[in-house]
């Protein structure tokens, strides 16, 4: 069953946040997210937990669009080496493709690499490009994967699971292992149609490769993420 961040969880985000803004300023040399040295999203992800970063990219989930399971107003980016989620509490206004810099703090949400940080260290850039998902099996989709954009493809293998308010949560298998798919819930709807993902029914999901806990997952982020596939 998966649950909402607590209250806990979130004042270690705020904190977070206030620590990694704290040290820029601080510093005296690094007054503007502008200023900052960008290192790649790969760079970054492979930085010890509670490091400052910034990085670049394009997004690949547009803010908010993973609220109702993590409670936060959060986004996805990514770049030629690689994708990360970015957690933070205040809602921005900008969709898919956007090229984005942004300055935060590496540390883990259930499991997950994020980047903590704050609206004022977002900086929406001129330019957008639409990134191209990665194919990967079902059996692949896992921490090399983690962040990235990919496109699965397989065969229902489970009813979906309701567990509203959070979304819903149904598996697929293309022979190489199953993996989950998790709906969330945009304005009341989940992203995807989710009565076509009756077990048997092969589909393709493009989405976030994502973790919860133990657990790895795809997560679509709008309608046409989900192609049904003719038998």
């Amino acid at each position: 069953m998966r649950r909402h961040l607590t209250s806990r969880d979130f004042a270690s985000i705020a904190v977070t946040s206030l620590l990694a803004t704290t040290a820029c300023s601080s510093s005296g040399e690094s007054p503007a997210p502008d200023q900052e040295a960008v290192v790649t999203i790969a760079e970054a992800r492979a930085l010890a937990e509670g490091s400052t970063a910034t990085v670049e990219g394009f997004a690949t989930v547009a803010p908010g669009t993973f609220s109702s399971a993590t409670s936060e107003q959060g986004f996805a980016l990514q770049d030629a080496t690689g994708g990360i989620y970015v957690s933070l509490p205040d809602a921005l206004d900008f969709g898919l493709d956007a090229r984005v810099r942004v300055t935060g703090q590496l540390g883990q949400t259930a499991q997950q690499t994020v980047l903590n940080a704050a609206a004022a260290s977002v900086t929406v850039l001129d330019g957008a490009e639409s990134i191209e998902p990665k194919d990967v099996m079902t059996g692949d989709v896992g921490e090399p994967v983690e962040g990235l954009l990919v496109r699965v493809n397989g065969s229902v293998t489970t009813a979906v699971e309701d567990e509203q308010p959070y979304g819903f949560q149904a598996y697929i298998d293309d022979g190489s292992g199953e993996i989950q798919v998790y709906v969330h819930v945009v304005d009341g709807q989940p992203v995807i149609d989710t009565a076509s993902l009756t077990i048997g029914q092969a589909i393709e999901v493009t989405g976030l490769a994502a973790q919860y806990e133990e657990t790895y997952e795809v997560a679509p982020r709008r309608a046409g993420d989900l192609v049904l596939v003719e038998q």
